[in-house]
């Protein structure tokens, strides 16, 4: 494996960086898929707000309660344990396959790139979304298949993201004669992280390769992370720090992650991030009759500093 290339945008500067993986970790979110009785319940057909504003119900959801469908694109169309592939984390036996043919509306296809999300149920598990002065931080380990396995289509395949929570200033103009602005604070979540983009050889001079791509800066746009130039197990992870920063992290293998494996830091869309309410998963296909790329993802965890005294947790 090889992790290549630099991000194209500066660090926020002086932002002092939590590594992904570090403190206690909550065992009442997250999954390591390895009950062999793990299942999905998929309640089909799936939501499709973002298209259609269609919320169908009942959504889908694992027997564990630990993961759910999301509301506004859906779940991917095959969510399964599989056995681990080769590489993984010591003593893993089961990982998670999810691949999505139908990424749009249900029964009928975009011919544009669309995208599912798979959710990690954070707020019911902890009673409430984590404050920033806990430092929370989520990692995953993502298998990427042989290039032969993409889908080929040049662009984004796979998401590993967040919801984050902050405040904003509003402006409203008054009515009347001497008319003016009025403000008022108002909440807002927005969604930064990471996804994995594949770029498409030519079959001669121009290997397949796939970059990581980051969500984002200030002004709210995506930039180039590290060059995926080998596939294999990548180890990714996300940290909140007291100061509103998001930190990214990357790393080829199943390794912990280290300061080296730092990324950027960004106060995506200029916000500043006070609580982490969940994280969740995108699979992305051209929606076009053809198969998304087969992601396989295992531990995803979520870490705090301190303890949630309501629920068990274990320190790394």
């Amino acid at each position: 494996m090889a992790l290549a290339g630099t991000c194209l945008i500066p660090l926020v500067a002086h932002a002092q960086f939590v590594i992904p993986g570090t403190g206690q970790k909550v065992t009442a979110v997250g999954d390591d898929f390895e009950d062999p009785e793990w299942s999905y319940i998929f309640n089909l057909p799936k939501s499709s707000e973002e298209n259609d504003e269609q919320r169908r119900f009942p959504s889908g959801q694992s027997s564990n309660g630990r993961w759910f469908e999301g509301l506004k694109r859906g779940q991917p169309d095959v969510i399964k344990r599989v056995p681990t592939p080769e590489g993984g984390l010591a003593g893993s036996e089961g990982a998670l396959l999810m691949v999505s043919r139908q990424t749009g509306i249900p029964g009928r296809y975009s011919h544009q790139m669309q995208q599912d999300d798979f959710i990690v149920n954070v707020r019911s598990r902890v009673r409430g979304a984590i404050p920033v002065s806990r430092s929370p931080s989520v990692v995953v380990r993502v298998y990427l298949p042989p290039w032969e396995e993409w889908e080929e289509r040049t662009g984004p395949s796979f998401g590993f993201r967040a919801a984050c929570l902050t405040h904003k200033n509003e402006k409203k103009k008054r009515s009347g004669f001497f008319g003016g602005t009025t403000s008022k604070r108002v909440s807002e979540t927005y969604w930064p992280g990471m996804f994995i983009q594949f770029n498409r050889g030519d079959g001669d001079e121009r290997p397949d390769s796939a970059v990581l791509i980051v969500r984002g800066g200030s002004r709210g746009h995506d930039f180039r992370g590290p060059k995926i130039e080998e596939t294999g197990w990548w180890t990714l992870g996300m940290s909140f720090t007291p100061n509103g920063a998001v930190h990214y992290f990357a790393r080829p293998g199943v390794e912990d992650l280290t300061a080296s494996d730092h990324i950027s830091s960004q106060y995506p869309y200029s916000y500043r991030c006070e609580h982490l309410d969940t994280f969740f998963f995108n699979v992305c296909s051209g929606d076009n009759g053809h198969w998304s790329t087969p992601w396989i993802i295992d531990n995803a965890e979520l870490y705090i500093s301190g303890s949630y005294a309501t629920r068990s947790t274990r320190t790394r």
